[in-house]
C-alpha cells in the first residue's frame, strides 16, 4: 500500500521522531520537553574553541538557532528578546552579533514594515553552517580513529600482539 489509506486521506507522518521524544522526556521530563526543544548539532558545541566562539557569542548564536524553525525561514528575534533572555542588554546583543559577523558566522539583514519602518533584523546563519560543514571531516576523522582504537583495545591478545614487536 502506498503512503495513503484506502479511504484516499493521507498517512500522518509524526514531525518529531517518536522513540527520540521519549528518550528526550525521560531525561528532561514531558513538561519540559512539552515546551519546545532546538535541534543544533554537537559539533557546534564541540568546535566553539575551534570557531573562536566566547561564551556570550556561542550563547548568542544558540539563542538565534532556537528562532530558527525551517532553513528557509531566517530568524528574527529583536536584541531586546535576545538580551532578556540572556540578561544582557540591547547594545551588548549587538555588539556580540556584530563580532559573529565579523567573524563571517551571522550575516544581519535589515528588515523593514510596509510604512518604511524598522523592525528587528533576520539573521542568515549560513555562515556557521559552511564553518560547520568545513570542520566535520577533520572532527569525523578524529572521531572514527577513537572509535577504531576502541575497538582495537577491546580485542583479546591485541596488546600482546603489540608488545611482541618491540
Amino acid at each position: 500500500m502506498s503512503d495513503s489509506k484506502k479511504d484516499g486521506s493521507a498517512k500522518v507522518i509524526p514531525l518529531r521522531p517518536l522513540k527520540a521524544t521519549k528518550a528526550s522526556e525521560r531525561k528532561w521530563g514531558k513538561g519540559v520537553m512539552g515546551l519546545g526543544f532546538c535541534i543544533v548539532p554537537s559539533l557546534l558545541l564541540r568546535a566553539q574553541a575551534r570557531l573562536g566562539l566566547n561564551a556570550r557569542q556561542l550563547a548568542v548564536l544558540m539563542h538565534l538557532a532556537d528562532f530558527w524553525w525551517n532553513a528557509e525561514r531566517k530568524p528574527y528575534p529583536s536584541k531586546k528578546t535576545l538580551g532578556e533572555r540572556l540578561r544582557l542588554s540591547p547594545r551588548q546583543v549587538q555588539r556580540i552579533i556584530a563580532e559573529l559577523e565579523t567573524a563571517g558566522l551571522v550575516q544581519r539583514i535589515e528588515r523593514r514594515a510596509a510604512h518604511m519602518g524598522k523592525l528587528s533584523n533576520y539573521y542568515d546563519l549560513s555562515g556557521i553552517v559552511k564553518r560547520l560543514k568545513e570542520l566535520e571531516p577533520e572532527f569525523r576523522k578524529v572521531e572514527e580513529e577513537a572509535k577504531a582504537r576502541r575497538r582495537a583495545v577491546a580485542r583479546p591478545g591485541l596488546r600482546h600482539r603489540t608488545n611482541v614487536q618491540n
